[in-house]
């Protein structure tokens, strides 16, 4: 499954008291994000919603000016579940500031979980191997 990228420029509005940005603006952008790799892959939107954030990592403070890169992509398929995976970088640097798994779900018009028949390739690279041992335990 292949990457998706969104960029963002982090402005004065986006920042907490500190100066840097805040986690809950990073946190919105990471979730669109992710929602927007899964809305594309599976091409019927209103039939998605985040179940549950797995877990983001705050690695490194953002500051005004950073142009971030969110990329993400789908790394476990269930039967009505999907777990994506979503990294953050930098002004065009590979080193991860912020990452994290998120789960989405495919429900009905009734609210319904519904099966969504999306199949991903098996994991060929060890990072991806790696991501999805990570994106199981979230299941158990």
């Amino acid at each position: 499954m292949k990457y998706y990228d969104t960029y963002r420029l982090v402005k004065g509005e986006d920042l907490n008291h500190h100066g840097t940005l805040f986690a809950g603006r990073m946190t919105e952008w990471f979730v669109e994000s992710c929602f927007i790799t899964v809305a594309d892959e599976y091409k019927h939107p209103e039939n998605l919603v985040c179940r549950k954030v797995n877990g983001i990592n705050f690695n490194q403070p953002i500051r005004k000016g950073d142009v971030i890169n969110i990329k993400s992509k789908i790394i476990y398929t269930g039967k009505t579940s999907l777990i994506v995976y979503g990294k953050v970088t930098r002004n065009n640097n590979e080193n991860i500031i912020v990452d994290g798994f998120l789960t989405f779900v495919c429900i009905d018009e009734n609210g319904v979980k519904m099966p969504h028949n999306l199949k991903i390739d098996e994991p060929l690279t060890s990072e991806d191997i790696e991501l999805l041992n990570i994106a199981k335990s979230f299941r158990k």
